[in-house]
């Protein structure tokens, strides 16, 4: 029987996966060789071997693939996405200084509409069904409408954490503008977009935080921010989240990584679940990635990429990241002690499970997405390409997904029933729409900041390093590397 086109996927016909590994992220259900994925509307109606369904069934071979939940990431800066790559060589502290302190006030609210579209095309094609855009780049409402019709315009689930670099949150956040915002915009439930608070603590002793957190709760809005950031936000913002009673299970700590323990266990004691960027982590120097102190204290985790203008933007990076970066340190702490790892505490599966469950816990969408269980939504993902020699044998499911598939290997992508992506082709995205606004956008930036600075910022200086003097002397080289003497050491 010929593959299903996509005009077969029609709303009143229901869509078999058939013969996948299915790793359905339920305990009750486990991992399925050869398992079938029955989905009739929005929902999954069923999960099993050899499933009977109706004779009207779109059905897709997904044999040799592997079926899972689509993937959840809770910290995306989606608006900073138009200038992608564009700071591979920063550090943290250039980063503040681009956006912050210089040009993020270049941005338009056309601009943020350009970001976030491409950044939502770039989650769905990888498998990223469901996105928080930590969205800090909000300047004014106008801004925050863009960024609002942005994920809109996009078949993707989404969470618009609402924030702004360039204001005080404690007065945005209470503005009448902001509050008009919210009503036009989030007046009633939508499983497709909600709405966060996003901000930072500073640590300063006077709190001035405080009015923002008032207007989360008035609005009943959870929060994400910021925590453990080196020489940004400090065990002092924890603190003062605690002893104004502002920790809780509606708030998500991003980054996380160089906290004092008394900080962790507030967090754990709270309720509050972690957002680790590994990628990030390691090159901008927020501090190590710290699942491995995570762990210890029971506190949920989910993982993010935090933002294109540095780093990937798919989730198999972010779970390979951070299941070495894990395992690297157990390593060294073992070898610190003068002791050997023998046996591995975090294993693929957690890592998959942080990248679906995990984030979906982390936003309170758990009773509806993060695993492929009967009666959730539609959101799913199967991993299958014939023509990659790196997609067979699956002898570890898990470690299949961690450790060697990538986005050129997603199949086909439903959200909400709705098919996105089929036989490695988005469906019913304008991607040609999506780079002309983006081009607008670099030519934008490009021109408010000027050349010699448009420069500047892909080549910043180069500290010298300082060689360590040797004592050994094994050979003299022309130099073109060749040896021409050979001396006593």
């Amino acid at each position: 029987m010929p593959d299903p086109q996509v005009a077969d996927f029609t709303p009143d016909r229901p869509v078999l996966l058939r013969g996948a590994t299915v790793l359905s992220m339920d305990p009750a259900i486990g991992v399925l060789d050869r398992g079938d994925v029955l989905v009739r509307g929005d929902r999954i109606e069923q999960v099993g071997r050899d499933l009977a369904v109706p004779d009207n069934a779109v059905k897709v071979d997904a044999t040799g693939g592997i079926l899972m939940p689509g993937m959840v990431d809770t910290h995306r800066h989606m608006w900073q996405t138009a200038l992608r790559g564009l700071g591979a060589d920063w550090t943290l502290s250039q980063y503040f200084s681009f956006y912050y302190l210089n040009w993020g006030q270049l941005f338009r609210p056309a601009d943020i509409y350009a970001g976030n579209v491409l950044s939502g095309i770039e989650a769905l094609d990888a498998g990223v069904t469901t996105t928080v855009d930590w969205s800090h780049g909000l300047q004014t409402v106008e801004h925050g409408e863009a960024a609002v019709e942005a994920l809109r315009a996009l078949p993707g689930r989404f969470v618009l954490a609402y924030g702004n670099i360039l204001g005080a949150p404690w007065e945005w956040a209470n503005d009448s503008r902001f509050r008009d915002f919210v009503s036009r915009y989030f007046s009633a439930p939508d499983e497709m977009l909600s709405l966060q608070l996003a901000f930072d603590v500073t640590g300063d002793a006077e709190f001035p935080e405080r009015g923002a957190f008032e207007a989360a709760r008035e609005l009943d809005l959870p929060v994400t921010t910021h925590a453990g950031v080196w020489g940004a936000t400090t065990d002092d913002g924890i603190r003062l989240m605690w002893e104004h009673g502002f920790m809780t299970p509606k708030v998500t700590y991003v980054h996380a990584t160089t906290l004092a323990e008394d900080s962790y266990q507030r967090i754990a004691a709270s309720g509050g679940t972690a957002s680790v960027s590994t990628e990030s982590e390691q090159s901008a120097g927020q501090g190590y990635p710290p699942t491995w102190r995570l762990r210890k204290h029971g506190i949920p985790v989910s993982l993010s990429m935090d933002t294109s203008v540095w780093w990937s933007a798919d989730l198999f990076s972010a779970m390979r990241a951070t299941l070495s970066a894990d395992r690297s340190r157990e390593h060294l702490e073992a070898h610190a002690r003068g002791e050997t790892v023998v046996h591995n505490k975090l294993r693929a599966a957690d890592v998959v499970d942080w990248a679906t469950m995990g984030g979906a816990r982390a936003i309170g969408l758990d009773h509806l997405i993060g695993s492929l269980t009967p009666g959730k939504k539609a959101d799913l993902v199967l991993l299958k390409n014939d023509r990659s020699p790196a997609m067979f044998p699956i002898l570890h499911p898990h470690g299949h997904v961690v450790y060697q598939a990538g986005r050129g290997d997603v199949h086909t992508v439903l959200v909400n029933g709705q098919l996105v992506k089929y036989q490695h082709q988005l469906v019913g995205i304008d991607l040609e729409r999506a780079r002309t606004d983006v081009a607008a956008t670099v030519e934008h930036i490009h021109a408010g900041m000027g050349e010699e600075a448009w420069r500047q910022c892909m080549a910043p200086e180069i500290p010298e390093t300082e060689l360590i003097p040797n004592p050994y002397t094994y050979a003299e080289y022309r130099g073109d590397g060749v040896a021409v003497q050979q001396t006593d050491s």
